[in-house]
């Protein structure tokens, strides 16, 4: 359009191109294909009130917009918003991206520390918890139910379970220093969570968790430490999935409604060839020996310091051709052109159902381009992003660009264990309010369920019986919601 013919258009017209092109423009999200019933439209109301009052105090007064702060400094008033109070209810169907031993909240992990024969062991700032007979415990090792009757050792406990107060300006100084850290937690606790009594109940916590937050169906990765009892017998990897296997029947036993959890196997990726064929062979012997509830492989750790994918090509195309699924972590990473981000080009061209964080993958479009066409789904996961200095204030994630543009996206929780987060509501919050569009409403959180359900690792028979269960939920939900509203306003047109 040139000078001329917009003097020739009038304020009215002007106003209408602009509308529509705004709405082009909200048409490309995620959940704009979404049509909302009447019921849905009333809830979608009760939540956008709350959604608009939260963002609108927030663009005033920026330092109290709770979605771009850090979750350490601002999770208590998290949990007081009404925004969240709706997540936390949302039927999420499925949380798909977190790791076996840091699922379960740390309060969980905290009163783990009041069992018996637990003993700890101090070494330059640093603790280390493990379970012993006092015959076996040896050394500087003290029993912890001793330790902890000075006031000073409970402070300092209760600040090596978590990250949170691991420095006293609340975010890292730099991402190493976060990782560092944050390796240190699955080694340092290992002893702990790995007992096996504790071990059982952990994850029998961390199922029941999510499923108290409406999920029903679990992927998890875990890397299969040594599992031990206290007369010295261990567990190797094939038993440990068995111990899994035997908690989840149970589980499933006492939550009839609870669909599903699967296993990913997800090793370290700092390491040699000869240990990487060693992941081959446990991959191999734990899919033959529980063929339903193993579902794939992943490598874990720093992506920076990490291994790339590259120099393992030819174990994982044997694992490949041995019919084993990928879902890698890939592009967890803020640099470009490095092994890092590389890593994402690798996993696609490794059929990798997902990718974990994928924080770089819009800066390859052509990687980018393949991750639509091939319907790879990005596993977003927020918090941990944030926690590990990857992204500093949450408005500028690169999954924002990511919903804008309808790529196939889920969220999940990552380690809430060491967030002092529970579950995987508040990344679901963090999204809808900091991530996503002012005006993304109730069809955002509506497709990301479903997207949940469609990028599982489900088969497609599985998948449909998980969206009927699912849709019974959310109609439920709806019902409850729309109740609970239409009751509110009962009240406000009586006062």
């Amino acid at each position: 359009m040139n000078p001329i013919e917009a003097a020739k258009i009038s304020k009215h017209e002007y106003v209408d191109t602009r509308n529509a092109l705004l709405k082009e423009d909200r048409d490309y999200a995620i959940g704009s294909d979404v049509k909302l019933n009447e019921k849905e439209q009333a809830v979608n109301k009760y939540l956008m009130k709350y959604k608009y009052e939260e963002l609108d105090e927030g663009f005033v007064k920026p330092e109290n917009f709770l979605a771009s702060n850090h979750f350490f400094k601002v999770k208590d008033k998290i949990d007081k918003s009404k925004v969240f109070e709706f997540i936390k209810k949302l039927p999420k169907g499925a949380s798909l991206h977190s790791h076996d031993t840091a699922m379960a909240s740390g309060e969980f992990l905290y009163q783990l520390t009041f069992k018996d024969n637990l003993y700890c062991l101090v070494e330059g700032g640093t603790l280390k918890l493990q379970f012993f007979r006092d015959c076996q415990c040896k050394g500087s090792w003290k029993l912890l139910s001793d330790l902890r009757k000075d006031p000073d050792f409970e402070r300092f406990l209760k600040n090596k379970l978590t990250l949170i107060c691991s420095y006293p300006e609340i975010e890292y100084p730099d991402l190493n220093s976060a990782w560092t850290d944050f390796q240190n937690l699955f080694i340092n606790l290992e002893k702990l969570i790995t007992y096996k009594p504790v071990f059982q109940d952990y994850f029998y916590q961390s199922l029941k968790e999510t499923y108290e937050e409406n999920v029903k169906y679990i992927e998890f990765r875990g890397y299969l430490p040594i599992v031990y009892e206290l007369d010295g017998r261990e567990y190797g990897p094939v038993e440990v999935v068995g111990l899994y296997n035997e908690t989840l029947k149970q589980f499933k036993k006492d939550f009839p409604d609870f669909l599903d959890c699967k296993f990913i196997f997800a090793p370290h990726r700092l390491v040699n060839n000869e240990v990487m064929n060693d992941y081959v062979r446990i991959y191999k012997d734990i899919k033959k020996a529980y063929p339903e509830l193993v579902i794939g492989f992943d490598l874990v750790g720093q992506e920076d310091l990490g291994e790339p994918l590259l120099n393992f090509t030819a174990q994982l195309l044997e694992l490949k051709n041995f019919g084993c699924k990928f879902f890698f972590h890939a592009g967890e990473t803020n640099w470009n052109g490095q092994s890092s981000d590389l890593n994402l080009f690798d996993a696609i061209l490794l059929d990798s159902i997902r990718l974990g964080h994928a924080i770089a993958l819009l800066k390859h479009p052509a990687a980018a381009k393949l991750v639509k066409e091939k319907g790879i789904a990005i596993e977003i996961c927020p918090i941990s992003n944030q926690v590990l200095k990857l992204i500093s204030d949450l408005r500028n994630h690169p999954a924002s660009i990511m919903i804008a543009n309808n790529y196939p996206v889920v969220i999940s929780s990552d380690d809430p264990s060491f967030w002092g987060a529970k579950g995987i509501s508040y990344d679901w919050y963090v999204t809808f309010m900091a991530i996503s569009h002012r005006d993304s409403d109730l069809r955002l959180l509506k497709k990301l369920a479903l997207n949940a359900l469609d990028y599982s690792g489900l088969e497609k028979e599985e998948k449909e019986l998980a969206k009927l269960h699912w849709e019974a939920d959310w109609e439920a939900f709806i019902r409850s919601v729309y109740y609970e509203y239409s009751n509110d306003e009962k009240c406000m047109c009586n006062k």
